[in-house]
């Protein structure tokens, strides 16, 4: 019998779901050749952290983690988006503020941290005595809930958008080969997976990187893009009666042909489009790639070919040179748009983003200020929105049931991503026998509202 120490690493995954797949990649690195691993710094022989670090609150985040994971367990290896960013001098941000650390690198880099690992901390996996670990290779371990998961597309980003270090630190748009990205779906649904949440930088250009190349799926020619592979990975979850849900979707006029996939419910009529602003002189100083007085047109030809769909947006308040005319016009813009979620953030000078050179920096309690007044037009779009949905029965994915549902429980219906939107809490059912399951669908029937969330009935 082998009693030979398992080697220990301690891991933490910070940031977007895009960080999270990276995560997800490591640890089934980890797995596969035989270390252990835990949420916990103590008792592990060394710690990763994957940090975030597009906005100042998810740097100091990222920083203060890495401190502690120091502090409690003085081996650390850093990796992630922060990884990648340099202080004005050209010095790491990490190395610079936490010199100690065993290594950094940036994001999307397997290999450089298993490297590190195998430096610092040698691998025991033995091909002759040891076992398979009890993962599948075409989805490794996932971070998600079993009944839901993150599918990632593509890497880096090709835009320039003057807010944003994103392509500095994990750079041009590289999209992965359509027959793996199938491969790995097929692998997830086959699993238990009820859900894909379909991500990337700009989930809109897939394939553009390579001119939309041929791939084969299933012994099939098909495109390297978005349509194709929306049309795709619809197929594949009808078999399995699972859900697609697409995020970062970029509002270019292609995004229409998507649309009557959602009308047949081939995909979920759900889309998160990250708008940003509304009024056409702030996204030309924020370069952003769609114009901003064809938004709204393309809003409503959305609504009219899918009446049910339901749009998820971020938006920046506060950019340089924003003035209370512009501002207006971005409230406006919500009144009228009438986004079903929406998220925004108060302007923050990235180091490194060309936006910090644009002239008229407001105040940070203007930003705050003008944040607070977006969210407010915000919430009563979106909770008014929800109330014409009491009545309506819905197809609802369980994400907790204690007691098999006895006492209710908790679910999302298509118009909910897990973590960013409300939920649909579930009361308990009138028939005794109803069992409500996590990771299953039920039928439930919507009674009332309660803030973001919808209230309702099981079936």
């Amino acid at each position: 019998m082998n009693t030979a120490h398992i080697p220990k690493v301690g891991f933490v995954s910070l940031g977007c779901p895009k960080a999270l797949t990276d995560s997800e990649l490591i640890l089934t690195q980890l797995s596969a050749q035989g270390y252990q691993t835990s949420k916990t710094f103590e008792g592990a022989d060394l710690v990763i952290v994957n940090t975030c670090g597009f906005i100042d609150d998810a740097v100091k985040e990222s920083l203060d983690t890495i401190g502690e994971a120091l502090a409690a367990n003085g081996k650390v290896i850093v990796t992630g988006c922060l990884g990648a960013r340099s202080n004005t001098d050209g010095s790491n941000m990490v190395r610079a503020l936490h010199p100690s650390v065993l290594a950094v690198t940036g994001p999307h880099a397997t290999q450089e941290v298993m490297d590190a690992v195998h430096l610092h901390l040698p691998k025991p996996h033995d091909a002759f005595i040891d076992l398979i670990p009890p993962h599948n290779i075409d989805t490794g371990v996932k971070l998600t809930p079993k009944h839901y998961a993150y599918l990632k597309i593509s890497e880096g980003c090709n835009h320039r958008c003057t807010f944003c270090i994103i392509p500095s630190m994990r750079g041009d748009l590289v999209s992965r080969p359509i027959g793996d990205v199938l491969k790995e779906a097929h692998a997830l649904f086959e699993s238990g997976v009820k859900e894909l949440l379909v991500i990337s930088q700009d989930t809109s250009a897939y394939g553009v990187d390579v001119q939309y190349r041929t791939g084969f799926w299933d012994g099939k020619p098909i495109k390297t893009k978005t349509l194709e592979l929306a049309k795709a990975l619809g197929d594949i979850a009808q078999s399995y009666g699972a859900w697609v849900r697409l995020h970062y979707v970029y509002p270019y006029p292609s995004v229409d042909d998507i649309i009557p996939l959602m009308a047949t419910g081939h995909v979920l009529p759900y889309l998160d489009v990250p708008f940003q602003h509304s009024h056409p002189d702030v996204l030309k100083r924020m370069k952003r790639p769609a114009s901003g007085e064809k938004n709204l047109e393309r809003i409503q030809r959305w609504r009219e070919m899918c009446p049910q769909i339901v749009i998820r947006s971020t938006f920046i308040a506060g950019f340089p040179g924003e003035t209370e005319e512009e501002f207006d016009h971005l409230l406006d813009f919500m009144r009228e748009a009438k986004i079903d979620r929406a998220g925004c953030f108060a302007y923050s000078p990235v180091e490194g983003a060309t936006a910090n050179q644009i002239p008229g920096m407001l105040p940070q309690a203007l930003r705050q200020e003008r944040t607070a007044r977006f969210m407010q037009v915000a919430e009563e779009v979106s909770v008014n929105k929800l109330t014409y949905r009491v009545g309506d029965t819905l197809q609802v994915l369980i994400d907790s049931a204690p007691g098999s549902g006895r006492k209710g429980g908790v679910g999302r219906s298509y118009a909910e991503a897990p973590e960013i939107d409300g939920v649909v809490r579930l009361l308990p059912s009138e028939k005794i026998s109803k069992v409500l399951k996590v990771g299953e669908f039920t039928r439930a029937k919507v009674v009332s509202t309660q803030g973001h969330d919808l209230i309702a009935s099981p079936i």
